[in-house]
C-alpha cells in the first residue's frame, strides 16, 4: 500500500511539474510573437525608424521575441492606439500625447511653444523630462521611449517677418496651435493636414504651422512661398512608444533588459531621423525657389513674449489637478536654455 501510495505521488508531482513547464512555455509563446500599432504610413521615415526598433528587439533576443507592425492606423487608429494598448488590442503601439489632450497632463508641456531648435533637442528633452517626473499618467502601460518632431514654424504666401506682417493672415492650427497663432495674431483657421494643400492653393488660408518637412511630406513647398523660421517660438509634438504592462511583465528578466538597451539607443537614434526629415523639406523647398526667413534676435524675442501667455492655462490646469506644471515647465526652459 506504501509502495502504491509513493507511485501515485510521485506521479502527482510530476503531473504538476509538467503543467507548470507547459503554462511557462505557453506563457513564453504568448509574448514572443507581438503586434506593434501606429499611424504612419509606408514608406514614411519613422514608419523605417520603427522597423528598425522591432528587427532589433528580434535581433538581441534570438528571435525568442517577434513583432508585427500595423502601419496607418490599420489596427488602432492614433487617437485610440494608447487605449488599444491598455487593452491588449495591440502588444505595442505609438502616436502622439496630443491627440489624446488632457490624457497625458503633465506630458503635455513639451507640446508648448517652449523655443525649439531641432527634433533632437526635443526628443531628448521629451525622454528627460518623463525620467525626472515619471508621471503617474502613463503608468498603465510600460514606456519604451519617446520621439519628438521637429521645430513647428509658419510657412506661409506672403513673406512674414514681423509681427504685423502675420497679423490677420488665415493661418491653417489646430488644437494648441491655433492658440500660439492666436497669440501672435494670426486668425486660426481649423482643418485636418490632409486638406491644407488644397486651402493654400485655393486661397483658403495664407499658411500653416508644422514642421518644415511638410513642405516636402505634404507638398506644400508648391503652394507657399516663404517659411519663417521663428525657433524662439517654435512649438513640437511628442509621440510615444509604449508596450501591453502585461507584455512586459510576462517577459523573462533578460529580454527585458535587452530591449531596455534598446530603447535607450532608440531614444538617441529618433530625434536625427526626425531633423534628416526637416532637411528633405528644406531642401525641396529651396529648389522650388521658396525663401527662408530667419527672425531677428529682438523679434524672435517678441514673439516669445506673445506666445509665452499659452504657458498661464497649462499652469492653471496642473494646478486644479495637483502636479507638478511649475516644476516641469522650469524643468524644460533651463533644459532649452542650455541646448
Amino acid at each position: 500500500m506504501r509502495y502504491g501510495r509513493s507511485i501515485v505521488l510521485m506521479f502527482s508531482v510530476l503531473a504538476l511539474v509538467l503543467c507548470f513547464s507547459a503554462s511557462s512555455s505557453l506563457a513564453q509563446t504568448a509574448t514572443s510573437k507581438l503586434t506593434f500599432s501606429h499611424f504612419w504610413p509606408v514608406g514614411h521615415p519613422v514608419t523605417a525608424h520603427l522597423a528598425d526598433w522591432a528587427k532589433e528587439v528580434e535581433k538581441r533576443t534570438n528571435g525568442r521575441v517577434t513583432i508585427t507592425i500595423f502601419t496607418g492606423g490599420t489596427l488602432t487608429p492614433a487617437d485610440k492606439c494608447y487605449d488599444g494598448v491598455v487593452k491588449g488590442i495591440s502588444n505595442i503601439g505609438s502616436a502622439a500625447l496630443s491627440y489624446t489632450r488632457g490624457r497625458f497632463p503633465l506630458m503635455e508641456v513639451i507640446d508648448l511653444p517652449l523655443g525649439y531648435k531641432n527634433a533632437t533637442i526635443a526628443t531628448n528633452l521629451t525622454n528627460a523630462l518623463y525620467k525626472k517626473f515619471q508621471p503617474k499618467e502613463l503608468n498603465d502601460t510600460k514606456v519604451m521611449f519617446f520621439q519628438a518632431h521637429g521645430p513647428g514654424i509658419f510657412h506661409t504666401k506672403k513673406p512674414v517677418r514681423t509681427l504685423e506682417e502675420l497679423r490677420g493672415l488665415k493661418i491653417r492650427s489646430t488644437g494648441l496651435g491655433a492658440k500660439i497663432v492666436a497669440a501672435l495674431g494670426g486668425t486660426p483657421v481649423a482643418m485636418p493636414m490632409g486638406e491644407t494643400y488644397d486651402a493654400l492653393a485655393k486661397g483658403v488660408a495664407d499658411g500653416s504651422t508644422a514642421p518644415i518637412a511638410a513642405l516636402e511630406g505634404f507638398k506644400w513647398g508648391e503652394v507657399v512661398k516663404y517659411t519663417t523660421e521663428n525657433f524662439g517660438s517654435a512649438y513640437t509634438a511628442a509621440f510615444f512608444v509604449v508596450m501591453n504592462k502585461n507584455t512586459w511583465s510576462s517577459m523573462p528578466a533578460d529580454i527585458q533588459k535587452a530591449i531596455e538597451a534598446i530603447n535607450e539607443e532608440w531614444a538617441k537614434k529618433t530625434g536625427p531621423v526626425w531633423d534628416e526629415y526637416d532637411k528633405t523639406g528644406r531642401d525641396f523647398a529651396l529648389k522650388l525657389g521658396n525663401q527662408m526667413i530667419r527672425l531677428s534676435k529682438e523679434e524672435d524675442e517678441r514673439w516669445f513674449k506673445r506666445v509665452s501667455t499659452t504657458f498661464d492655462d497649462y499652469l492653471a490646469d496642473m494646478k486644479k489637478k495637483g502636479l507638478q506644471g511649475d516644476e516641469a515647465l522650469k524643468f524644460c526652459l533651463d533644459t532649452l536654455k542650455r541646448s
